[in-house]
């Protein structure tokens, strides 16, 4: 399938949305390279023939899962309801959300507008049902991702504290005794 079919002009007309987001702030100052690969979708957008490119990067060191305001996903999905946005771009679709509610809420409106999703892995057609399928497998897998790491951290913590050697932080002015 070309690019052309994927892509029609009337979608190349609309905006193209690069997001941008890392999960951390320590992420954002010490993965600068994964940083940069999002960024340079910029470029990929005008390789594709889109003229008109907007980054949103607001979320830069906000977690996806669902527990934190995200403005810049808030300003993505109020340009998809405005019918400006003809694909979204990102490293890979998994970063647009980590939670089932954000993930298929952002597919079904871009469904609604016919806009694309493309990332490293190619472009994707939320109106077609294998494409819609693909994505969504994709969230699912993103959002199982989350699950386990939260599950390794909380017993990773859990051990630490069996041993004894878990150190919480204390309020300003107090010290942590050593046994």
């Amino acid at each position: 399938m070309n690019n052309d079919e994927r892509l029609p002009s009337l979608l190349l007309k609309r905006k193209a949305v690069v997001y941008v987001r890392q999960s951390t702030q320590t992420q954002v100052q010490m993965n600068v390279e994964s940083k940069r690969r999002q960024y340079d979708l910029v470029q990929e957008a005008r390789r594709r023939g889109f003229r008109d490119i907007e980054v949103i990067d607001d979320d830069l060191g906000r977690s996806a899962s669902g527990m934190v305001a995200r403005p810049g996903f808030e300003r993505l999905v109020a340009l998809l309801c405005a019918g400006e946005v003809g694909a979204v771009l990102c490293a890979d679709a998994s970063r647009l959300a980590r939670n089932g509610r954000d993930w298929h809420h952002l597919l079904e409106l871009c469904g609604l507008v016919e806009a694309r999703v493309i990332d490293l892995d190619g472009v994707y057609d939320p109106c077609r049902a294998n494409d819609r399928l693909l994505l969504g497998m994709k969230g699912s897998i993103s959002e199982f991702e989350l699950n386990v790491l939260r599950t390794r951290m909380h017993d990773a913590k859990r051990q630490k504290a069996h041993r004894g050697e878990l150190r919480i932080s204390v309020p300003i002015g107090y010290c942590h005794l050593s046994a």
